[in-house]
């Protein structure tokens, strides 16, 4: 996993060089480098669909994150890395989702290019298979079960960010 090659963007994209996960996860380089979010809602707006995280990750094991989250390959569009993450990860097609958003996001461990994806579904026909080795756990969490779990370590720091700064006005 940490010979990975990932992309390395200035701020506004554009690829200008790569570099291994292990080195864009070093803590030192911050190296700007691309991921993808796709957040899975439901058709009225009042539920979003969430995975916890495996324990087995090495950035915030055991968390609640965004449906679909992962890095871009080297060589490799923003718009397939969300396709293969959704696939991968909850075995969806996300061929709808549409980018919404993209924004810096730093943390003491990385430096990344969000790009942030939405897609819209009936939660009565919703089916995943998530991946048991990157996914412990996922369900569709109301409004207010998530306004109840912010600020309490349950989900993730960049989702409760992202959640409730960037996308909760988009869905109003």
């Amino acid at each position: 996993m940490s010979a990975e090659l990932f992309p390395i963007v200035d701020n506004d994209g554009h690829t200008i060089g790569s570099a291994t996960r292990s080195t864009c996860h070093d803590g030192k380089s911050k190296l700007l480098h691309p991921v993808v979010h796709l957040h899975v809602i439901s058709n009225d707006g009042r539920s979003i669909y969430l995975q916890r995280r495996s324990m087995n990750k090495d950035i915030q094991p055991g968390k609640w994150d965004t449906a679909v989250g992962g890095h871009v390959d080297y060589g490799e569009t923003v718009a397939e890395a969300m396709l293969r993450e959704a696939r991968e990860e909850l075995g969806i097609d996300a061929s709808t989702g549409k980018l919404i958003m993209s924004y810096i996001w730093e943390s003491e461990r990385e430096r990344e290019m969000v790009n942030v994806h939405t897609v819209k579904v009936d939660p009565d026909k919703f089916e995943v298979t998530p991946d048991p080795v990157e996914v412990d756990e996922a369900r569709f969490w109301s409004l207010e079960e998530l306004e109840a779990a912010k600020g309490k370590g349950i989900l993730t720091p960049n989702f409760e960010q992202e959640f409730f700064d960037r996308l909760l006005p988009y869905l109003s």
